[in-house]
């Protein structure tokens, strides 16, 4: 059976369903939905706690996190209704995020009309799960306030409350598909309909290439969706993460100053401004702007996508955007996926594409294809307090810090590893590296001489560099680069040198959450071609950014932030080409590469 000869997938938790029939009727046994169910994103005064949205695709939910850094932060508070009085039962959809020998870090209560429940919540449980809370006995249940009390300060994390008349009631958790319709209909937003948007361009993914693109393609009056999942635009060069935006800007200055960062030292405040300057610039563009908005799927047409679904991170509600032709800029490649694009993860064997380096050997191209890839950063610093601080003992962080000590982390406080997954272990490798910091600080706090030394900033937003890689009509690789091959396509230009990444455990440290770099000459400028940026079998899919249509040595040198900005501006004026003609981004990189060229900057072809 097909709908409309269109294939719509929707997907939570990394998983596709391609469906033919409405989405709720695949679930099965449908779990109990009398109750009332809180999703925490909703939460009217979120206190100190702050939303995470970045693992909805791998545990199903946007969840309210106590980053206090080592101090407990201000109740998270809501009010809602139960439809009667008497007494329920409590689950609070949960985890121990560092289970061991140790009381558990992330451990918060719950208060109802301001009463504790007995049950301490973060203590059961490495997985996300419901952990039962006990009941509570409701007088006045036309107006109950809920409250989430953080103890600890050491990233605590709540996803929903969910109150049942039943002690045992069948709720959903691992099965991500079942849980997203369930918590549908327990808030009604199954019942209303999908809103639909049109547009020329629609791109997702609010980095640096994102951003580009969208200033690119509003530059030729394109009407313009812009769907980013976190608050702020910028991606790894926002104010949340704080990395520096480096490369060049190439023919590209004119956009990419409007979005770029000073160059201050990886996660210093200044990132602040650099983000209300593109906050501006952003509002001011025209395009519409939909932060807080998280792509989970997309419906599609032969080889070509139609539409792709956005939810609301606060509100749940879903949107679905239309349009001719879509800008992947996630980072990770998640429409490209979803859509069935060809793909990579990890290394390619050397011989492949010949890209060997006798100095580095293994640590640079291996001889047989592998899973490693560049990893995570997450950014931290301290002040001086002006007097004597305390930090408290955390001996759940330890295993992994070791006897290190540091009272700030730069680009190279990084992880990776070949058994983890930089998209689906997203959140495991964050907190990964939360236990390297916090347990460095806490040596370095035993040294007389940082007595007075605080936690300034500790991002919990990770920076990655590497992930999914969708394939177009051209792999661009490490050759491209050492020869500066010249391209008739060319639409991107750089000259920094190829950085590589690896571990320092995988050259004999005990600490397995720093890197080093590895730097080989280019020699001058090089350049990427168009036939990168566009994909090869979905037909109206283009991408900008890290997941552009290269190697893993070939990402290395364009992967950084200005780079990819003209990556995004490139595929914005594409776009445009795409709607002047009527035609595909592999047509306008055959017809009309001159004119894209120029639009770019680039003198006319000879």
């Amino acid at each position: 059976m097909t709908l409309n000869r269109r294939t719509f997938i929707r997907v939570v938790g990394g998983v596709g369903l391609t469906s033919a029939v409405p989405f709720d009727y695949l679930i099965g046994a449908e779990p109990e939905a009398s109750g009332v169910l809180v999703e925490a994103a909703s939460f009217a005064d979120r206190g100190g706690w702050q939303l995470d949205t970045q693992h909805y695709q791998q545990m199903g939910g946007c969840y309210l996190l106590a980053h206090g850094m080592g101090k407990p932060v201000a109740n998270a508070k809501t009010r809602f209704a139960l439809p009667q009085s008497g007494t329920w039962h409590v689950w609070v959809r949960t985890r121990d995020w560092c289970p061991g020998d140790w009381p558990s870090p992330g451990r918060f209560r719950v208060r109802i009309n301001g009463s504790p429940l007995a049950t301490t919540f973060g203590t059961e449980g490495e997985l996300w799960h419901w952990q039962y809370g006990g009941t509570v006995d409701v007088a006045a249940p036309q107006r109950v306030e809920l409250e989430l009390e953080d103890l600890t300060g050491f990233d605590g994390r709540c996803d929903a409350v969910y109150f049942s008349r039943e002690k045992t009631p069948h709720l959903p958790n691992s099965d991500l598909r079942q849980l997203a319709a369930w918590k549908d209909r327990l808030s009604g937003r199954a019942e209303k309909p999908v809103a639909e948007r049109k547009y020329d361009l629609v791109i997702v993914g609010g980095g640096i290439s994102g951003c580009a693109a969208a200033l690119a393609a509003r530059s030729q009056g394109l009407r313009v969706a812009l769907i980013q999942d976190r608050p702020l635009f910028g991606g790894n060069a926002s104010e949340e993460i704080r990395v520096h935006t480096i490369g060049i800007s190439g023919k590209g200055e004119a956009i990419i100053k409007l979005i770029d960062t000073p160059h201050y030292p990886n996660g210093h405040a200044d990132a602040i401004k650099a983000q209300q300057k593109r906050e501006a610039a952003m509002k001011a563009s025209g395009a519409d702007l939909f932060p807080l908005h998280i792509a989970i799927g997309l419906e599609k047409a032969g080889d070509r996508i139609v539409s792709v679904e956005a939810r609301n991170a606060v509100t749940g509600i879903i949107t679905r955007f239309r349009a001719p032709v879509f800008i992947d800029a996630t980072g990770d490649g998640w429409l490209g996926y979803w859509a069935g694009a060809e793909c990579r993860y990890g290394r390619e064997a050397h011989t492949e594409f010949d890209e060997a380096w006798a100095k580095f050997g293994d640590l640079w191209s291996p001889a047989v294809p592998d899973n490693r890839v560049m990893g995570t950063s997450v950014l931290w610093n301290s002040e001086d307090a002006g007097g004597p601080t305390e930090f408290p003992d955390v001996p759940w962080a330890m295993p992994v810090a070791k006897t290190h000590a540091a009272v700030n982390g730069e680009w190279y406080w990084e992880y990776s590893a070949n058994h983890l997954n930089q998209i689906d272990d997203a959140e495991r490798i964050r907190d990964h590296m939360l236990r390297a910091i916090y347990g460095s600080f806490a040596n370095a706090k035993k040294d007389p001489k940082n007595a007075d030394v605080a936690l300034k900033f500790v991002a919990f937003v990770g920076g990655k560099r590497e992930s999914r890689r969708l394939i177009g009509d051209y792999i661009y690789t490490m050759k491209d680069m050492t020869e500066r091959r010249q391209f008739p396509d060319a639409v991107v230009e750089e000259k920094r040198e190829i950085d590589g990444h690896y571990q320092l455990a995988e050259t004999g440290s005990p600490l397995d959450f720093l890197s080093k770099a590895m730097f080989h000459p280019t020699g001058g400028l090089y350049y990427i071609p168009f036939r990168s940026l566009y994909s090869r079998n979905i037909g109206n899919l283009m991408m900008a950014g890290r997941c552009f249509s290269c190697s893993h040595v070939g990402l290395c040198g364009p992967r950084v932030m200005k780079t990819c900005g003209q990556m995004g501006i490139a595929t914005g004026y594409a776009a445009a080409l795409c709607k002047k003609y009527n035609a595909s981004p592999r047509e306008v990189g055959q017809k009309y590469i001159g004119e894209l060229r120029r639009l770019i900057g680039y003198e006319p072809s000879a």
